[in-house]
């Protein structure tokens, strides 16, 4: 994808936010609740996924999530979005999550997400978003393997939807 006239930049989407990990944020390993994380996943996609559209959005998807490291109270968590990949009316976001150790100053990546999020008109319908091109090598990677990420999401749903049609309902 190049710079069209129809088409913005991964950058204009990104979205940084930090958190202090604090002691009712964690669970009884004394690390980050996953669920308080894939919260604030959901919320800085959720920002990415506006600034690309400028219309409303919703998720579609949380398409992955992989906890690589602990997050301890001793950490700040920096989360980093931006949209990658675009179809039609949905857009694709990855989601980096860094934990800094507030003493030492250490960083690693303790997470990744990838989510698909979709934009809504004044009616609640999918409507078309701008394509999306990259710029930076982290960019171009992500961008260039999306592909493979969009046809294993189409499969995930189809068995999704079926497992649905299987399963008792209440």
């Amino acid at each position: 994808m190049t710079n069209t006239p129809n088409s913005k930049p991964c950058s204009e989407s990104r979205v940084f936010q930090t958190n202090r990990v604090m002691p009712p944020d964690t669970n009884n390993h004394q690390t980050l609740f996953g669920g308080k994380l894939m919260a604030s996943i959901d919320v800085v996609a959720s920002i990415s996924a506006a600034k690309h559209c400028r219309s409303e959005c919703v998720t579609a998807s949380m398409d992955s999530v992989d906890f690589l490291h602990p997050i301890r109270p001793t950490d700040a968590v920096h989360l980093e979005s931006f949209v990658t990949y675009t179809g039609s009316s949905s857009m694709e976001i990855f989601v980096k999550v860094i934990a800094e150790h507030l003493i030492n100053g250490e960083s690693i990546v303790a997470a990744t997400s990838f989510l698909t999020f979709v934009s809504l008109d004044e009616k609640g319908k999918p409507k078309r978003v701008p394509q999306v091109y990259p710029e930076t090598e982290e960019e171009k990677y992500l961008f260039n393997s999306a592909e493979d990420r969009m046809k294993q999401r189409k499969a995930r749903r189809k068995l999704s939807v079926y497992l649905a049609e299987q399963i008792e309902k209440y």
